[in-house]
């Protein structure tokens, strides 16, 4: 049997949507099946129970952090936990000093430790460099290996010597490329007798006047030499509790344990770095390469800054003329200077994957934390809510279905059906967003976010209700069915719309501005309020075009919703013919006529 040509388009539009919601469920089912995904949606920190961490601050002698700074880094962590999606985290401080933050489930160690870690990215010059490991002199071999002791300072401890020459090569220097253009690394270890503690202690004891810049070797004095003797990067932990004053000089170790440094005090700032981005290096021909790396953009007195250290570098000796970049107080970097750079830009790339690199560039972009934070407890924590509220969320919103369904069987007939068949389609379409968002950007529904889905219950029957009170008052007017409903859809389409989109920009305005909590209450609406669009337009309006061209609709049965007598109409006859047509009211008898007799 040929298909009625007014039906292909109504046809076409349903199994697009099929084709939709297929999909997505296919795509849930594999991310389950071979991802990391579950079928159901995750809950939130009051639905499901957490992890509690207390941070306190790691302060420099007696100080305290001030109001200030801890809200600071209160707004700063909460951005980069919002950063890895609408995790519904709960960011507060406590007792004027530590900071308390709640997350859903157990987050990774990788979590945690980008949500404290300060992500102070500063730049430093090298006073001095040597391999990060203090290998033992070998003995018995009979093979020159080069020591070098600490000959200026009277020991001859032997901490200062070098690895054998089959290991010196290569270190992490040459695993990571500069500062782009005029920065090159160095492609050895530095030597013994530029490393030791000699001659920076000869420079400190020997100075009668404070140091003239970052770069001068009467910063170092006998206690940094000793400690940067002493210390040996392949221990682990070997940095924890460090001290990072940017107004002083730092005894540390490059991220990757290969090298040791005394550096000179801070002398561009995290603060002055105005973007973040990371990507793939390009190669010369324009095609990005397989290196991942993180490009800096200064702002105007970090440009002037790094400009001036640059400047000042290119005239030093080896290690002075290196520019450190530290973050939280490791080397990523330690080039040299060849030339000036005034332009502001730089290049971080190393033992990066892209994601590493991401989430760097997401924390230097949100910016450093004026505090760096130590973990001091982290606690399970259990549901605030828990299951029975969830319960009762879950009944309440089956008794405003039940509420809508009746009252849509009871003003609309047969064509309520309608009504509940796109709630429920809607329900499915948001029941499979909400579960792929977890997936894929760890949203997290919390009681305010099934507040959000019970009242979309009632904003996705309004739009039906909209079209259906169009389509009657099309057919009081005397239109047929087929013509009320293509009319009655062109009229209550710029209704809906105009609808939808005030309860989407409130949703949207409501998420910038409220907390976490109120926050997904904001995002479920607003993702029913799209998921409310794409149904009335790809499933309510063309289920209605198909009924129409049945007897029981189009014929105005009593009980379809669109009987005239019912909607109104008084007295009728017949104006059309043939099946989804519906009789119009008949012509007042005091209607003047033409002059062929023709009433008007």
């Amino acid at each position: 049997m040929a298909i009625n040509p007014y039906h292909r388009k109504p046809l076409k539009v349903l199994s697009a949507l099929a084709a939709i919601t297929i999909g997505l469920y296919g795509l849930l089912f594999a991310a389950a099946t071979w991802g990391e995904a579950q079928f159901s949606p995750k809950l939130g920190l009051d639905l499901a129970g957490g992890t509690q961490l207390i941070l306190a601050p790691r302060l420099v002698g007696n100080t305290q952090p001030t109001t200030e700074q801890l809200n600071q880094a209160r707004d700063i962590i909460v951005q980069r936990v919002d950063s890895n999606g609408v995790a519904g985290a709960e960011v507060t401080t406590s007792g004027g000093r530590n900071i308390v933050v709640s997350m859903p489930g157990t987050p990774p160690k990788a979590t945690e430790d980008a949500i404290r870690r300060s992500s102070q990215m500063q730049f430093r010059p090298v006073l001095a460099a040597a391999p990060g490991t203090n290998v033992p002199v070998p003995t018995g071999t009979g093979t020159a290996t080069g020591t070098a002791t600490g000959t200026a300072t009277g020991t001859a401890t032997g901490t200062a010597t070098t690895k054998p020459a089959a290991t010196a090569t290569g270190a992490a220097t040459t695993a990571k490329s500069g500062l782009p253009g005029a920065f090159v690394k160095s492609t050895t270890a530095p030597q013994p007798s530029a490393t030791t503690g000699a001659t920076p202690t000869t420079g400190a004891t020997g100075s009668t006047t404070g140091p003239v810049d970052a770069s001068d070797l009467a910063q170092i004095t006998p206690e940094l030499t000793t400690a940067f003797q002493d210390l040996d990067c392949a221990k682990p932990g070997v940095l924890d509790g460090i001290v990072d004053d940017p107004d002083k000089p730092l005894v540390t170790c490059s991220d990757t344990g290969d090298e040791k440094y005394i550096l000179g005090k801070v002398e561009v700032r995290g603060d002055q770095i105005k973007d973040a981005v990371a990507g793939y290096q390009p190669l010369p021909n324009g095609q990005p390469s397989s290196t991942v790396e993180i490009r800096l953009s200064f702002n105007g007195s970090g440009t002037t800054a790094f400009g001036n250290v640059t400047k000042r570098l290119v005239n030093l000796e080896d290690p002075r003329n290196r520019f450190a970049v530290t973050l939280d107080s490791q080397v990523l970097t330690a080039p040299t200077a060849q030339a000036a750079i005034l332009d502001g830009q730089a290049s971080i790339t190393g033992q990066f994957t892209i994601d590493t690199a991401r989430d760097l560039a997401n924390q230097l972009k949100f910016g450093a934390l004026p505090l760096s934070f130590d973990l001091q407890t982290r606690d399970q924590i259990s549901p605030t809510l828990g299951g029975e509220q969830l319960r009762m969320g879950l009944v309440a919103g089956i008794i405003g279905f039940a509420l809508v369904f009746l009252y849509s069987l009871a003003q609309y007939r047969a064509l309520g059906l309608v009504t509940v068949a796109s709630i429920i389609i809607a329900a499915l379409l948001t029941y499979v967003a909400i579960a792929l968002l977890g997936w894929s950007q760890n949203f997290r529904l919390d009681m305010a976010g099934v507040t959000g889905l019970i009242v979309a219950i009632g904003v996705t029957a309004d739009s039906f209700i909209v079209y259906f009170e169009r389509i009657r008052d099309e057919v009081r007017e005397g239109r047929p069915l087929r013509a009320a409903v293509d009319t009655g859809w062109r009229r209550a389409r710029r209704t809906i719309l105009a609808a939808d989109g005030v309860n989407f920009l409130a949703a949207f305005v409501l998420y910038l501005l409220a907390s976490s909590n109120v926050r997904g209450f904001a995002f479920t609406l607003g993702l029913t309020t799209l998921i409310d669009l794409l149904v009335v337009v790809m499933f309510t309006h063309p289920v209605v075009a198909l009924l129409a061209n049945t007897k029981f609709f189009g014929g105005g049965h009593r009980w379809s919703g669109l009987d005239p007598q019912r909607l109104g109409v008084k007295a009728t006859k017949p104006r059309y013919a043939g099946r989804g047509r519906i009789a119009m009211p008949a012509m007042n008898k005091t209607a003047s006529a033409t002059s062929d007799g023709t009433a008007l």
